[in-house]
């Protein structure tokens, strides 16, 4: 493998596609080479990450010992919900 230089789809720069990343590409199984220059993945990536926003609380009582919790999904009913302590000694 050698360095390639590549073009940004997103700005239109050049930029080194190094034989450590094709290696660590070539390691994960992905299949194309990245289309997006490093700064434009970090801008990416960040904005993906604001357009979240805050994660949602929703307070409910644990299933098995009965203290009050927070857990960042709506509880259905369905299926028990655990405090962090009973959840860690239920795996």
């Amino acid at each position: 493998m050698e360095d390639k230089t590549l073009v940004c789809k997103d700005c239109g720069e050049e930029f080194v596609f190094s034989t450590a990343e094709q290696e660590f590409y070539a390691e994960k199984g992905f299949q194309n080479e990245p289309a997006r220059c490093p700064v434009c993945r970090r801008a990416r990536k960040q904005a993906a990450n604001e357009s979240r926003g805050e994660r949602q609380y929703y307070t409910v009582n644990c299933s098995a010992c009965g203290v009050e919790t927070q857990v960042p999904f709506k509880p259905t009913g369905v299926r028990p919900v655990y405090c962090r302590d009973c959840y860690q000694k239920n795996q």
